[in-house]
């Protein structure tokens, strides 16, 4: 899908069913355009209008297919030809280390989420900062021509590191930091009510990344102890979807960033873990595993409906994350 300026014209009373009561009572809850609409959960649709749910589900089915006739979204059916010829037109953005693009097969990838999980200083922040720089590219020379939005969680972002980062790959420093939107989220209920309103930030700023670094950290944070999981799993199965279908309905890529958990029980093996459970495994696209590896740090493709199993070497230095150095011959 690739969208144009003309998709933030539609108005939520061109839908039939949505009066002037309705709009007002959407637009207060955040849902403020069409694509808003369509992204939605139903359930974020009933807390904003009221209602049975059925009725919230098929106003966004209506909101759909506005978007599909528009030509803005793709049909809901289509042929295996068809699909190929989607994938080839999706946009890709580089990670600025060679070894990491041709382990993604070109780099992070729009309409999808790609989740980097590791441990403390495995590379996950850096690789994000980086990308914020790269994104900012030209599509003709790896990026997305477009603007990023960081959510910290853990107090990671560092404007200096991404001025750095600009000036050692030779771009101008200020054009890129006016070009990265910046929020902090204190809480869980907090970031879950930030991704309700992505949407007119993704059309004001011309975003085409959006990071979180990282997703779960609130919600860890705060629903501890075994009776709190289920909650907890609960409104993290209701963000992690809700972002899959921003990244799908806006053409943007979502790179979120995961903790780790041991499994003590683990006597052969790897026993590091990402956080989550299979919430977060079953909605992420693209799960990566980042190790140490002495100066270096080792990308692991965890999970992928298309990636061999494979990893890649990569560095970290005044550029953001690179290729390592080439070792020089003893002879």
């Amino acid at each position: 899908m690739v969208l144009s300026e003309s998709e933030f014209d539609l108005s939520l009373q061109d839908l039939p069913g949505i009066g002037a009561e309705t709009e007002k009572k959407l637009v207060n809850a955040g849902i403020e355009s069409v694509l808003d609409l369509a992204a939605a959960l139903p359930d974020e649709v009933v807390e904003a209008i009221g209602g049975a749910r059925d009725r919230a589900c098929g106003l966004i089915f209506v909101a759909r297919n506005k978007l599909q006739e528009s030509g803005l979204l793709e049909r809901d059916f289509v042929t295996a030809s068809e699909a190929l010829d989607r994938r080839q037109a999706l946009m890709k953005c580089t990670t600025g280390s060679k070894n990491l693009d041709n382990l993604l097969k070109g780099g992070i990838e729009t309409q999808a989420i790609t989740e980097l999980w590791g441990e403390y200083s495995s590379g996950k922040s850096q690789i994000c900062h980086t990308l914020c720089v790269t994104s900012q590219l030209p599509v003709e020379k790896g990026g997305f021509g477009g603007g990023a939005l960081f959510i910290d969680t853990e107090s990671t972002f560092r404007p200096e590191r991404l001025k750095q980062i600009a000036e050692e790959r030779g771009l101008n420093s200020n054009d890129v930091l006016q070009k990265i939107i910046f929020c902090t989220a204190y809480n869980s209920s907090h970031l879950e009510l930030v991704t309700k309103s992505l949407g007119k930030y993704i059309e004001k700023y011309n975003i085409k990344l959006i990071v979180i670094d990282s997703v779960i950290s609130l919600h860890r944070a705060e629903f501890v102890g075994r009776g709190t999981l289920a909650e907890r799993q609960q409104r993290l199965n209701m963000l992690i979807h809700r972002l899959l279908r921003i990244a799908e309905i806006y053409n943007v890529a979502l790179v979120v960033t995961n903790q780790v958990q041991a499994q003590p029980d683990t006597f052969f093996g790897d026993p590091t873990k990402p956080a989550g459970g299979h919430v977060i495994g079953h909605a992420c696209t693209y799960r990566i595993y980042l190790k140490k590896a002495g100066a270096d740090r080792i990308a692991i493709m965890f999970d992928s409906p298309y990636h061999p199993y494979g990893d890649a070497r990569f560095t970290i230095n005044e550029k953001g994350i690179a290729d390592p150095e080439p070792k020089k011959s003893k002879d």
